[in-house]
């Protein structure tokens, strides 16, 4: 790997990833604010100004914004998590320079004109709106709010109607030019790329830009509980979790391999038990959710409603028993096998190392080497993922619902069964 970073004087961290048998240059502006980092009464903040970006600057219109980059055959794209916003594009390795113009104009020159702003306010809330109709999307915001009740982690990235609705134009243009401050920020590129060339064009574009104080995001405290929701929908959609770890903790690669010994796999021990041996969902597994500030770990499944009754005691068991009982050398040799697949899988694609790149920056102010992760992943042990078993497991459940939910197991029979 041949990578590179500078820090610009401005605070800017500048990164490359060179792949020199490519033709082809991934790109992108990461700034390290997301929906985490909004107060209550503007909840979807984030997203909606990553929406308003693409739609007219000071030279710029909407439609010539989409058909520059389109014009060479480039890709232009955006997403909004709850730490982060990120604006990325793919292009021909020549085609760098009007890529990172057009970067670069968006995220500093933005007019924001209200008929493109009243007008973007409704396709925002038309995802919403489809988020809302898509119960196997909308159940994990219910899981999020059921473990971080009233704060901004247990709020939608989308934000709700009301919130967004209530967004102004001024408010908009001050959350940008507070937030997207040149010391949470990371511009980062990989492929066919040149290090120095690149320096200069983010100096060119980027180097104006001055720090502000912008928005914190408040510590997480994990509550637990219950969400339930009763919906006529053909399946019930469940996400069972618990307050799991942060992506700091030492015990982070180890709570990846339990994920992927539960329930990462059509070997893992929840597919096995519930799909395979019961019949009882079409889709279940486990996840780590780890962010800087705490994390979460859980169980997603989507089954019928008579089903239902069934499924959360075999749940319950499957989580009694790895918590219980040590993992088999070959679970964990196989779980460690596929995190390694995935590290290196990863390195394959520039859109990938480009991403992973500003998010080593922007989460731990470093690198991370590609051995570094490797040998994390091997040193974890047998002890470990049912020490971490334990621990997580014992604590409180957050339990979201959503669907023909009359089946499905009490909250308090839940909790007595899972101590």
């Amino acid at each position: 790997m041949t990578r590179r970073m500078t820090v610009l004087p401005n605070g800017l961290r500048v990164v490359t990833d060179t792949m020199d048998e490519l033709d082809t240059v991934a790109l992108g502006v990461w700034v390290g604010v997301g929906s985490m980092y909004e107060p209550a009464e503007i909840n979807g903040i984030s997203h909606l100004l990553e929406h308003m970006v693409f739609k007219g600057t000071t030279t710029r219109t909407a439609r010539q914004i989409s058909e520059e980059i389109e014009n060479v055959g480039g890709y232009l794209n955006a997403c909004t998590s709850r730490e982060t916003t990120a604006f990325y594009i793919k292009v021909l390795k020549e085609d760098t320079p009007l890529a990172v113009d057009i970067l670069a104009d968006m995220l500093q020159n933005s007019t924001f004109e209200p008929e493109e702003f009243a007008r973007e306010k409704t396709v925002v809330l038309q995802e919403i709106s489809q988020s809302n109709d898509t119960p196997d999307d909308i159940v994990f915001d219910y899981f999020q709010e059921c473990a971080f009740p009233d704060q901004p982690a247990g709020r939608p990235i989308l934000g709700s109607v009301e919130t967004v609705q209530g967004i102004s134009r001024e408010t908009l243009d001050s959350y940008i030019k507070t937030n997207y401050s040149p010391k949470r920020m990371v511009a980062a590129a990989s492929g066919k790329i040149n290090h120095e060339d690149f320096v200069r064009l983010i100096e060119k574009s980027f180097g104006n830009m001055t720090d502000k104080n912008g928005l914190t995001a408040p510590d997480t405290v994990y509550q637990g509980g219950e969400v339930r929701k009763n919906k006529p929908l053909e399946q019930v959609n469940l996400v069972l979790g618990f307050s799991g770890v942060s992506i700091f903790d030492d015990e982070y690669y180890t709570a990846h391999i339990l994920s992927t010994v539960l329930g990462g796999g059509s070997s893992s021990r929840l597919f096995q038990e519930i799909r395979e041996k019961r019949g009882l969902v079409y889709t279940v597994y486990s996840f780590n959710a780890a962010a800087t500030k705490g994390g979460l770990f859980g169980i997603y499944a989507g089954t019928g409603e008579g089903e239902s009754a069934e499924l959360m005691p075999v749940v319950c068991d499957e989580i009694l028993k790895i918590r219980g009982d040590l993992i088999s050398v070959e679970e964990l040799n196989r779980a460690k096998a596929h995190l390694k697949t995935g590290v290196l899988m990863s390195l394959e694609h520039p859109t990938a190392r480009c991403e992973q790149n500003a998010a080593h920056l922007l989460t731990f102010g470093r690198l991370l080497e590609k051995e570094e992760i490797l040998n994390k992943i091997a040193a974890v042990t047998i002890q470990d993922v049912r020490n971490l078993a334990e621990r997580i497991f014992s604590g409180k459940p957050a339990l979201a619902c959503l669907g023909p939910v009359s089946c499905v197991m009490p909250y308090d029979a839940l909790t007595a069964k899972l101590k």
